[in-house]
């Protein structure tokens, strides 16, 4: 076994940040390093912290590497420097922690030194908790959903959110799926995003059915893209733009221009390449923050469609139970519990 590397000094922010075991294999598939992880974003700070700057983080930890066992951690470790900020988060039964804020890059390079290999981001700035600002649109590929599929989907979403008057903006998930995002005025809580996050998922199924579903039960999802509503619930956080997933082979959860949504491979971008494409192409993402969109249409489609006496649609099992929401049951329990009764 080889002896542990020097730590290796950094500048980021300002501030110097010693990097342990700089030369710690993060991604066997090609080696990179911690080290080379820290170059990596140094390289996209501006773009990463136009896209997450001052949200809480939750970070996913992998101390050996991505290959390696894992660990999702809300709360900042005890004894963290004085520089570093923190804002309290909550979890859907109310237990709270203090979070690393994504303030600069220093934050993010002190995440790195802790093996973080994955930020995951909340859908609020830490000084305005009260307000969601950003509608989160995950396609998420059941299984024998080919990616071909998932790209016809986000056209299809982008179609209906230009019928709605309601920009946004794709990304690869660097994983199988695709994340389309748009900046809100931040006047809404998570509770009313996500509410138009359904009606939006539900309308497109009604449009596509052959194609989409807004089924939250897998077994009825069939093979079509399930439109994920529910990443938009509170205190539920999404992996973050520009951050480098924990795969093997270093995958970046890239932000994309539209005329590229269709002709992009799932695994294309990762750590080595996407530095050279933003000094390159510049941020795809650049002018989302500057034009906020506001949600009125999705809120009058799901008023809609209460009114026609459809309930809400359910919640994840980690969330108390909210009113108007479906009984949680799989529907063909319920069928069985029916039949005994």
């Amino acid at each position: 076994m080889a002896p542990p590397s020097e730590p290796f000094a950094v500048q980021a922010a300002g501030r110097e940040i010693a990097i342990s075991h700089p030369d710690k294999i993060f991604f066997p598939q090609h080696g990179q390093t911690k080290l080379d992880l820290v170059r990596y974003y140094l390289a996209v700070e501006e773009p990463l912290l136009r896209a997450i700057g001052g949200r809480p983080l939750l970070m996913e930890r992998y101390p050996d590497g991505a290959s390696g066992k894992s660990f999702f951690q809300k709360r900042v470790p005890k004894n963290p420097p004085e520089w570093l900020q923190t804002t309290v988060v909550e979890t859907p039964n109310g237990t709270t922690s203090d979070a690393l804020v994504a303030h600069d890059i220093a934050h993010i390079i002190w995440g790195v030194n802790l093996c973080c290999l994955g930020f995951h981001v909340w859908p609020y700035r830490a000084d305005d908790p009260a307000h969601a600002d950003e509608l989160r649109i995950d396609l998420d590929p059941t299984p024998g959903v080919t990616f071909a599929m998932v790209q016809e989907t986000a056209f299809e979403v982008k179609a209906l959110l230009d019928e709605l008057g309601i920009e946004a903006n794709p990304k690869t998930s660097g994983s199988k799926g695709l994340h389309i995002y748009a900046r809100l005025v931040p006047e809404w809580t998570s509770y009313e995003v996500r509410a138009g996050a359904v009606a939006l998922a539900r309308e497109l199924e009604r449009r596509r059915p052959d194609l989409i579903t807004a089924a939250w039960w897998k077994e009825e999802r069939g093979t079509r893209v399930f439109v994920d509503f529910n990443q938009n619930a509170p205190h539920k956080t999404v992996f973050g733009a520009w951050s480098v997933r924990p795969r093997i082979g270093a995958q970046v959860s890239t932000p994309l221009a539209w005329d590229e949504v269709g002709s992009i491979t799932p695994d294309q971008f990762t750590m080595d390449n996407v530095p050279t494409r933003v000094a390159d192409g510049g941020d795809p993402w650049a002018a989302m923050s500057l034009h906020p969109q506001r949600i009125e249409p999705l809120l009058e489609m799901s008023a809609q469609d209460m009114a026609k006496g459809m309930m809400d649609a359910p919640w994840p099992p980690v969330y108390p139970k909210m009113p108007n929401e479906p009984p949680r049951v799989a529907p063909s329990r319920a069928r069985k519990l029916d039949e005994t009764t």
